[in-house]
This record gives structure tokens, C-alpha cells and sequence, in this order.
């Protein structure tokens, strides 16, 4: 071998690597399969972005949102057990509550066996204690605090309306709430500012406020802090509407209450009336009314009449209770 052509092979061997390097280097790095994607959605990196990428970029920013939207919407419609806990005010956790379910279910349970002597009794209030009474319980807190959370709620909107108008920032206006409104507003307005404090963006924070209270009232109030931080625009003017809507919204609320309340009591006196005979018909008779009670044919009609009596309750409640 020729030693005077041994610089000409060396280079030679190291040009057919480097070309064999540059031509297989995009299917090792993935580089020829992210071309193929980005042209498969019309993105070009020589040329930019095509219209059609843009606009599927659009859709899919605008679908992301809806999905987003969708889950909030859910989780409001069907919040799970520590969200109820949550909106009835309580600080309970998970295992309190079925340590007080627990507890509730062997008190009505012992009640009823104290009361009838009866087996078949005691089970049922039993398990009226420990399922029925506590979410009964929580829902009924869940709507009291939710009644004085939007009392409530115009006002603070008003004292943020006054704190723009003078200047202060939004964040300040929300803290000055959290101060100095009464509950639960200032607690849920707490709740805003310690997420904001810890790197939540602002609308982010006053959008989870629906989820905490599941009301219209709530939702307005996020969508038009939503609005003004993604647009612009005068806020105060935004919020003086908004405080407009919710004070029109309250004074509607108590004038459909108010309207409504020849037809509660009306419905109060229909179901009360028989509880009422039968109680008098006691005192004056107790044998007369003692066959309701000693037979089996009294005791099913006495069921049968409870249920039916109930029905009607839930009927006229049905009819007599406003949402809006």
C-alpha cells in the first residue's frame, strides 16, 4: 500500500461519514417526524405558519376552554362530599362526618327502640339518622349561607365599585372586603385574596368563587373580572351594572317571596289539618282512634295516609318554592 495515498483515504472516509452522519442525523434526533407532524397540521418552519394551522390553533384554544368550562360546570352541578361540607361553612373532613353520621345513626337508632320496642323501628330510624339527618343537616347550613352570602354580596360589590372610583387598585378594593363585610363574604373574599397571594392569577381566583358558591350571583361577578382582565375596558362601569343586576335580582327575590306567602301558609294549614284531627279526635275519643293504631289494617292505612299526605306536601312545595 501506497503511503503517500493514505491522506487522500483518510479524507475521503471522514467526508462519507460526515455525509452519512448528516443524512441519517433527522431520523436518530426524531427531527423528520416533527416535520411530517407540523406539515400534516399545514405548520411550515421555512415558511410560518399557514392559515389553516392558525386556525386550528384557534379552535383548539377555543376548545380547550369549553372543556374547561365544562368541568367547572360540572363539578359545581355535582360536588362531591367535601365540597358540601365546604359550602355548608363547615370545617369537617371526610372522617368526622361519618364519625357524626355514625353517632346521629345509633342515637335515632336507640330512640326508636326506647320509643316502640320495636326492632323493625329502630333500624329505620337508624338508618334515617345515619344517612337522612346529616345531609339533611348540611344542606340545610349550605342554603342558610348561601341566603346571606348574596344579602350580602351586593354590598361588597359596592364598596369595590367606590374603591375604583377613587382610585385604588382591584386587589386593594378585594382585600378591603375581606376585612370588613360580614360573613360568609369575608371569608370567601379571604379565600381570594390568600390565592392570589400565593400566585393565582386574579380571575382565576374570582372564577373558583362559583365553585364555592354555586349561585348566578357568584358566577356574574367572575365573568366580568374575567372579561375586564382578558379585554379591558372600565371595570368600574362593568361593576356598577353588575351591582345594578344584583340588587334588581334581590329585590325580585323578596317580592316573589312576598307574593308567595298566602300560598305557604294555605299549604301550611292543608298539611298541618289532618296531624291536627287526628290529635283531637285522640283527646276526645281515644277509643274511637285506638283501631288506627292496635290493628294491622289501621297501622297500613295510617302509612298509606302518611304517604300520601307527604306527596302533597312535596307537590305544593314544588309549586310554592321560586328558583331563578
Amino acid at each position: 500500500m501506497d503511503l503517500g495515498n493514505l491522506p487522500v483515504i483518510l479524507l475521503a472516509a471522514v467526508a462519507a461519514g460526515g455525509a452519512a452522519y448528516a443524512l441519517i442525523y433527522p431520523y436518530l434526533s426524531g427531527e423528520a417526524r416533527l416535520e411530517e407532524r407540523q406539515k400534516m397540521v399545514g405548520v411550515d418552519r421555512r415558511r410560518g405558519a399557514t392559515p389553516a394551522a392558525v386556525e386550528s390553533l384557534r379552535r383548539g384554544q377555543v376548545a380547550d376552554s369549553l372543556k374547561a368550562l365544562d368541568d367547572r360546570q360540572k363539578r359545581v352541578n355535582r360536588p362531591n362530599l367535601k365540597t358540601k361540607i365546604a359550602q355548608a361553612g363547615l370545617e369537617w373532613s371526610i372522617r368526622k362526618f361519618y364519625v357524626v353520621s355514625a353517632i346521629m345513626a345509633a342515637a335515632f337508632g336507640l330512640a326508636g327502640l326506647l320509643m316502640t320496642a320495636d326492632v323493625r323501628v329502630a333500624a329505620a330510624a337508624a338508618f334515617a339518622g345515619g344517612l337522612g339527618a346529616p345531609r339533611w343537616l348540611i344542606s340545610f347550613l349550605k342554603n342558610r349561607r348561601i341566603n346571606k352570602f348574596l344579602t350580602e354580596l351586593p354590598n361588597g360589590v359596592e364598596v369595590i365599585l367606590r374603591g375604583l372610583k377613587a382610585g385604588l387598585p382591584l386587589g386593594d378594593c378585594i382585600r378591603i372586603v375581606a376585612n370588613e363585610a360580614q360573613e360568609p363574604v369575608k371569608t370567601e373574599f379571604r379565600k381570594i385574596v390568600e390565592e392570589q397571594s400565593v400566585g393565582v392569577p386574579l380571575s382565576e381566583a374570582v372564577a373558583k368563587l362559583y365553585e364555592r358558591m354555586p349561585v348566578p350571583e357568584a358566577n356574574f361577578f367572575g365573568i366580568v373580572i374575567a372579561i375586564q382582565s382578558k379585554a379591558g375596558g372600565s371595570l368600574s362601569d362593568a361593576l356598577g351594572n353588575l351591582a345594578k343586576v344584583l340588587r334588581d335580582r334581590k329585590r325580585m327575590k323578596q317580592k316573589i317571596q312576598a307574593l308567595s306567602m298566602e300560598a305557604k301558609a294555605s299549604a301550611s294549614i292543608i298539611g298541618a289539618l289532618p296531624l291536627v284531627t287526628i290529635a283531637g279526635i285522640s283527646l276526645a275519643n281515644p277509643k274511637y282512634m285506638e283501631l288506627m293504631w292496635t290493628t294491622d289494617l289501621g297501622r297500613v292505612m295510617l302509612v298509606g295516609s302518611a304517604l300520601w299526605m307527604l306527596t302533597g306536601i312535596l307537590v305544593m312545595k314544588k309549586m310554592i318554592n321560586f328558583n331563578f
